[in-house]
This record gives structure tokens, sequence and C-alpha cells, in this order.
């Protein structure tokens, strides 16, 4: 039968409330009028608030992370350079420019642009003609550009990631989770910390055409300096941002607002939560001791158990005390019991819906008892009626 211990070692004792029994969903302290949000933990990956994060959504032109981080990967393997001059197209110059009606950084027909100058008008001007632009170059064509985007996502561990074009552009089948979003964006920042600086660019003009950043929070909130704003009919308004404060970095991701103004509302109100409302939580490191199992038939009556990982997430302070922890095993364990055996699991719930857990192994060998004491035990067994 399943046997939950309810004795923790100290690293669980931080939690005023923790359950013997699988926890109930309950109403977290925070919410969002957005449809998909989450916010990540950048330097951890930890996941501090979730509505929806792990639903694929149509993600618009935040979908343009992931073709300028191809962009970034080609810049740094040489197969392109700063430099280079590629072709507009007449398909970048009618899908993507102004006369179709969607962002554009104003590229003329058969002309050339540097990766320089495109890639600030992806990533300030969010221009579907740039992205086209980069996506034949790299590609061949935007539809087997968007393949590769799928892949590499993929091979990035973004797996509900599939990308049908390089823009954002509404398609039934062009989706990503908000968690992978963030995900990407972290990626994006650690790995390519040389263009990043792009993204906090407030204003790019080309063409005799000035256009600004469209991110409400650069120049708007101290230490914002990323990333990338979305908008269509299906998606609604949406934003990936991060910002830095006091050494610490949070990445924000929403969708779904129904307007441009709630969209700037409810960036504020959510990247200033992640860093004043919700606190990290170290739970238990590799290697630390996390609580004891019971033990049949063993020369000890108990092990003790340890994290094979690490164990962070985060929370809203006022659920604080209502995150439940506890410890999952088939017991009592049986003996013998080899140090390093998997024999448990460290199981955590939080109000807001979200579940993790980390493999509890031995952290003592446990040998069985000789004869006499397997019988003698088997004797008090009967006795009790176990």
């Amino acid at each position: 039968m399943p046997a939950t211990i309810v004795k923790f070692a100290s690293v669980l004792a931080m939690f005023a409330s923790v359950a013997a029994a699988p926890a109930l969903a309950q109403d977290s302290a925070f919410d969002t009028r957005a449809s998909h949000a989450v916010i990540l933990d950048y330097d951890t990956g930890a996941v501090m608030f979730s509505r929806n994060g792990d639903i694929p959504m149509p993600p618009a032109s935040m979908s343009k992370l992931m073709t300028a981080l191809m962009v970034f990967e080609a810049l740094e393997d040489g197969r392109l350079s700063m430099d280079d001059m590629l072709p507009v197209s007449e398909t970048a110059w009618r899908r993507g420019g102004a006369a179709s009606g969607s962002s554009t950084m104003f590229l003329d027909l058969n002309s050339r642009a540097s990766v320089r100058d495109l890639l600030q008008g992806i990533i300030v001007q969010s221009g579907n003609d740039a992205c086209i632009v980069v996506a034949e170059a790299l590609g061949g064509t935007e539809e087997n550009f968007a393949l590769m985007m799928t892949q590499r996502a993929r091979e990035l561990g973004l797996e509900s990631a599939n990308f049908a074009n390089a823009t954002g552009w509404p398609h039934p089948e062009h989706r990503i989770s908000a968690h992978d979003l963030a995900r990407l964006a972290q990626i994006i920042i650690r790995d390519f910390p040389q263009y990043y600086e792009f993204y906090a660019q407030p204003v790019f003009t080309y063409n005799g055409i000035r256009q600004f950043n469209r991110n409400p929070l650069i120049g708007s909130m101290q230490g914002a300096d990323g990333l990338k704003t979305g908008r269509t009919d299906e998606a609604g308004f949406g934003l990936t941002a991060s910002a830095v404060r006091e050494g610490e970095r949070r990445i924000v991701v929403f969708n779904g607002m129904e307007t441009e103004r709630a969209r700037a509302d409810e960036a504020e109100r959510l990247m200033r939560a992640a860093f004043t409302e919700f606190e990290l939580v170290r739970l238990v490191e590799a290697g630390q001791e996390a609580g004891a199992a019971q033990v049949y038939m063993g020369r000890a009556q108990e092990v003790p158990l340890r994290a094979v990982e690490a164990l962070s997430f985060g929370v809203h302070r006022r659920d604080r005390a209502d995150v439940r922890a506890e410890i999952v095993y088939e017991g009592p364990l049986r003996a013998p019991i080899a140090q390093g055996d998997v024999v448990a699991q460290l199981q955590v719930s939080t109000p807001d819906g979200r579940a993790f857990s980390v493999p509890l192994e031995a952290a003592a060998d446990v040998p069985r008892k000789g004869l006499l004491g397997r019988a003698g035990q088997g004797l008090v067994t009967l006795i009790r009626g176990g």
C-alpha cells in the first residue's frame, strides 16, 4: 500500500501546513486577467506563477523571439555576419510590408538590408518584412525556415513549440506555451548577451521612418530591458518581458489582453509583483537529507532519504502557508536497501495548481535482518494483524 511519511526533516518544516495526503487545489492569493501567464525566475528557471502556462497558445509576434534566436545562432557559427546585405524579395515586400497592413520596417522591394538593420527591424519594430528576409536567407523559403524553427525549438527542450511561419502571422498550427516562451527568453538572455541589448533599444529609424519599441516597460520601469510584444485578433495583446532588480532577474509572459492599454497595465502589475509579491523557495538541494522512510525486516527501522536533485519553485507570499509537501513511497520499504536506491518521491503542490516532485534515494544501507530477527518480526506482524 502507498504510504506517506509525516516525519519531515527541517527543510520541509518551513511550511506552516504540511499535508499527510494529497492537497486539493485552492484559490491562489494572486491572479491575472490574462488568458495565459507565467512568471519565471531567470537564474533557476523556477516557475513562480502560472495560469494556463503550459497550454500552447497563439503567440503572435512573440514568436519572433525564435526567429531572432535563429539569426543569433547563424551569426555565432559564421553562416551570417552583421554586415551581410540580404535581398528583399517580392514575397517579403508584399507579405511583410506596409501594403499588407502588418508590422513592418518599411523595406523597399529589390533592395538589400544589413543583418544588423534587419535584427533591429525584427526586435524593435516587429517588422514582418525583416523576418521573411532572414527566413529566406537561412531557410530558402519561409515555410522551410518555420520547420527549422520548430526543430531547433524542440532541440532546446521547448516541446510545446510549433511554428508555421517566421512572423507570428495567424495560423491554426502556430503555437507555443507561455512557459516555453519564458524559457526561450531565458536562453536568449543567457546565451546571447552580445545581442540582447537590442531588446532594450527604445527607437530605430530605417528608410527615414522612425519607430519606437512597443514594449510598454522599456523606459517606464527601472531594470526592464526586453523582450517582445505580440498582437493578433486571435491571440489578443501579449508580452514577453524581463527586468532586473537588485541582482535578480524575472521573466514575465502573458497573453490574451483586450487592448494595448490593458497590456501595458498588466505588464507593470505582473512585473512589479514578480519582485515584490513572489519569493523563490529553494526547498531542497541535490544530496540534501529530506526525511526518512520506515523499513520492514531491516536492521534499522527507518532509512534516511536525500534528494537526487534540487527543487526550487516560486510562490506568492500569502500562499506560502498553503503549500503542501509530502514524501510518498510504497511502504514500509522492504530490506535489504542499498544506499543510492531511489525509493520515494518528494511531492509539492501550490495553491495555484502547480505540482513538483523530485526522486529521493536511500542515504544509507539497511541490511536485512538475520533469520531469527526476521522470524521475530514476522511473529510481531502476525500478532498485530499486519
